[in-house]
């Protein structure tokens, strides 16, 4: 749930943070953009020729008649041509960006009608055809062409990255909301978007200098700069912003087999197996070109599928390397809130003949329709410079920890004009005093405040912030009725001490639960910030179901009042806590902590000793532990806010060990055990067949110790689907000393149901899962042998409630469908054994909120 609010809360409001930098050098070119439409339908033209005479630089319209090129400034003029169109010749002023809009008029000789007989076109085949052939050869010779071959590179990197409201209508721009907002619409540009009004919010530049050696392989990054429009801190966290949209527009690898963008994973054209996938026709060879180029144009053959459509333009010289590559999506495409979406990379030759990136554009249209009404338009440029090949440097420079972010004061504007590649247009340079603008506007303020409270639950007040709504109320049958009300400081009362804290009450026990914590920042950062370094010391008093693990939420959110089964056995926890989190900007942490926790039983829960004919009740069970927590994330990214910081699910394995050691004696605590866990989860990219989840996991407990105390495996009697718990699994059903588990979830992204007519309009997505428990009891743990522990449950009638597993392993699997209306996910569960136990269900019906593109 909160991953769901966190992507609306950044898909609402718009802005960005700040690094700061060095410097590069100016560049003496000009920049021309505009729209080629008909002189007489006004339509416009795609594909249509733009070409610079006597240079060999040219490049083609997209879909929606835009084009943008890049030309040196020796150059003046501009060729504009099409088969059917008259030639446009226009001049250019050098050293310029400039916008050049054409109409091209139709040739005055008409062709005569043409009647065109014969049999149904051959069905394409990969076999004997020249342009799969060529492809493949692409395929072959990508290894040597891409920047890896060599054994050293750098270059300049400059980013420059847009957002703006989209498709405007003169009714929307003059409703009594925007009375005072007039001069954000002064800058529209109907020529961007694909020709629609656009209202610019957001823009944010980097530059940097980036180092790539082979062997032994290692990546440096050097901060120069970065400029970005700002909103006010007190409600938009701009460092998490900018990482979001950051995370939806990455870096295109043509080369790579598969394409990250929005979170999901495209098959690149150029992938191993993209034959497959995908047809390519030969439609031009470019021989005016040094050196020639084929023209190559691709589509996937299933429209709706995870795939690319666009053209390649492949050099004749024996190194088949792209010179340049334009890329865009099918409208069928199963992507949500995707109106249009395109790419152009653009290649520059190195002295030894091969090709680097130079140049790549990449241009979203989101809404909510995929055919109109207003949305969001993001534009992202990056420009490669003073690219350099084996210059070889010392391993110690390799080795420096130089810090990728510049915390320095913001460059100056006389900066950015000199050191940016592409100068900002009239729009983009608005957007900088627009924002500025905006924070003194009441109206804005409180615009923000609601949103901030509406998507993340909370309302400030400076210093501190009340919330999160969704538990302000909920019901169980212990409480009863419960009320909640809590809150926490904010980053204005103080950097470095946070304190959090909440009171509850139920109306059916009548008892107070509570909870106060207070942290200290060891590293003068934030606690949510990269990397973490704090002590924290805690207590809480509350009631917890023994066995409930959820993710991302609250476990007194009020959805969660809502619960199937028998939910009767619960805990009155009193727990004391000191915690150490040290976390290292290679993404390895560790945590040390001491926890004195008192469980007593509440409900149907009971704890006794004894045999059934002898037992007698225990009043609560006292521990104290000491833990120590390791951690590797290799290259994890985070949604970050100010007062929260939520993972970001990469391609990477994220391992996860624990070692805890009860201290017998040691404030009452009551026995010795010593327990060690181990987590590996890891997410496997495998488009266009979708997306694996998978988690091993596995425990031991040394010593002896009551069923509470021993490992009661994840269970949900929510009617939720949770993906790291067991759904059809009853609270406190397993307790085990030792286990092993796999779960494995998969989405495959719509690659059947796009292939069923009708049903692919749907635009849903096919999900699977199994999941795996084997475990058990040594005798020493045993309740049934060893009768002075705590006896295993039993229901009113008699029945065992709590068990052991057996030599089989616990499973359930279940297959759904996601993405009904774009947010939801339901799962049909079956238990596949352990049916004999009292009150469990063979088959359950599991939803899931989920919001993603």
């Amino acid at each position: 749930m909160t991953n769901l609010l966190v992507r609306c809360h950044y898909l609402a409001v718009v802005y960005a943070m700040l690094l700061l930098g060095c410097p590069t050098i100016a560049f003496a070119q000009t920049t021309i953009a505009g729209v080629v439409t008909d002189a007489t339908t006004k339509e416009k033209l795609p594909f249509v020729s733009v070409a610079v005479p006597g240079a060999g630089i040219g490049t083609n319209t997209d879909e929606n008649g835009r084009f943008t090129l890049q030309i040196p400034a020796q150059y003046t003029s501009v060729v504009f041509t099409s088969v059917g169109y008259g030639t446009v010749t226009k001049t250019i002023v050098p050293g310029r960006t400039q916008e050049i809009n054409v109409q091209l008029a139709t040739t005055a000789t008409a062709l005569k009608e043409v009647v065109v007989q014969g049999s149904k076109a051959p069905r394409y085949r990969n076999k004997e055809n020249p342009a799969v052939a060529l492809i493949r050869q692409v395929i072959e010779h990508k290894e040597q062409n891409r920047p890896e071959r060599y054994d050293y590179v750098e270059y300049d990197k400059y980013e420059k990255m847009s957002f703006s409201l989209s498709n405007l209508s003169e009714k929307f721009k003059n409703r009594k909301f925007f009375r005072n907002y007039q001069f954000l619409f002064q800058q529209q540009d109907s020529a961007a978007a694909g020709g629609v009004n656009i209202l610019p919010l957001y823009l944010e530049e980097k530059l940097t200098r980036e180092y790539y050696r082979k062997n032994p392989e290692k990546r440096k990054v050097v901060a120069l700069g970065t400029k970005q429009a700002q909103f006010d801190k007190s409600f938009i966290d701009n460092g998490g912003l900018s990482s979001y949209f950051n995370r939806m527009y990455q870096d295109i690898d043509v080369y790579d087999n598969r394409i990250t963008l929005l979170g999901n994973q495209l098959l690149s054209p150029l992938a191993n197996t993209a034959p497959t996938f995908y047809q390519y026709f030969i439609t031009d060879t470019l021989r005016e070109n040094t050196p020639p180029l084929v023209e190559l144009t691709f589509g996937p053959r299933n429209r709706e599928d995870l795939l690319f459509q666009g053209k390649l333009y492949v050099t004749l010289d024996g190194n088949y390397a792209v010179q340049q590559a334009d890329l865009s999506v099918d409208k069928r495409i199963n992507l949500n809130f995707i109106k249009s979406l395109d790419a152009r990379l653009q290649f520059a030759e190195n002295p030894d003949r091969r090709y680097h990136l130079s140049k790549s554009e990449l241009a979203i249209d989101f809404g909510v329709s995929s055919n109109k009404g207003s949305g969001f338009y993001g534009e992202r440029t990056v420009v490669y410079q003073q690219y350099q090949v084996n210059q070889s440097r010392p391993e110690s420079f390799y080795e420096s920890t130089t810090p990728t972010e510049d915390t320095t004061t913001a460059r100056s504007a006389a900066f950015w004009q000199q050191h940016r590649p592409d100068s900002l247009n009239e729009r983009e340079s608005a957007i900088y005093k627009n924002v500025d603008t905006l924070q003194t506007i009441p109206s804005f303020r409180r615009t923000l405040e609601l949103f901030t409270f509406l998507l993340a639950g909370y309302k400030s007040f400076g210093p501190f912030e009340v919330g999160p709504a969704n538990t302000f109320y909920s019901f169980n049958p212990v409480e009863g009725f419960r009320l909640r009300l809590g809150g926490r400081t904010t980053p204005e009362f103080s950097k470095r001490l946070y304190f959090e804290t909440y009171a509850a009450y139920g109306f059916k026990d009548e008892k107070w639960k509570y909870f106060l914590s207070s942290t200290y920042s060891l590293n003068n950062k934030s606690i949510y910030a990269f990397p973490q370094n704090f002590v924290r010391a805690s207590f809480q008093r509350d009631t917890k179901i023994p066995g409930q693990d959820l993710e991302f939420v609250q476990e007194d959110n009020f959805l969660l009042s809502f619960k199937r089964g028998v939910n009767d056995k619960w805990l009155y926890n009193d727990t004391y806590r000191l915690d150490y989190v040290h976390e290292f900007n290679n993404h390895f942490s560790y945590t040390l902590g001491l926890k004195k926790w008192q469980q007593s039983p509440a409900g149907g829960l009971y704890f006794r000793t004894g045999t059934p004919d002898t037992s007698v009740e225990v009043g609560a069970l006292n521990t104290t532990e000491a833990t120590l927590g390791l951690r590797w994330a290799p290259q994890e990214a985070f949604y970050q806010g100010k007062l929260y910081r939520v993972p970001i699910v990469g391609p990477f394995p994220v391992v996860t060990a624990r070692f805890t050691t009860s201290l017998k004696g040691l404030l009452a605590s009551q026995y010795s055990y010593r327990n060690v866990t181990l987590n590996v989860t890891k997410r496997f990219y495998m488009a266009p067949l979708g997306i694996a989840s998978v988690t091993l996991e596995g425990g031991y407990t040394f010593g002896q110790a009551p069923f509470p105390l021993l490992t009661i495996h994840r269970a949900n009697q929510t009617y939720s689907y949770q993906l790291n718990s067991y759904n059809l699994m009853n609270f406190l059903e397993f307790s085990s000393d030792h286990y092993a588990s796999l779960f494995v979830d998969h989405n495959f992204n719509g690659f059947f149901f796009n292939k069923l007519p009708l049903i692919k309009r749907l635009k849903l997505r096919e999900v699977a899962s199994l999941k795996l428990l084997y475990g058990g009891l040594r005798q020493e743990n045993n309740p049934n042998v060893q009768p002075e522990l705590f006896q295993f449950l039993q229901d009113q009638q008699g029945r065992p409630t709590t068990f052991a597993l057996g030599k089989q392993p616990y499973a359930e699997a279940s297959v759904g469908v996601s993405n009904i209306f774009k947010l939801f996910r339901l799962d049909v569960v079956k238990r596949l054994n352990y049916l004999d136990h009292p009150n469990v269900a063979e088959w359950g019906l599991r939803g899931r909120f989920k919001l993603d593109f």
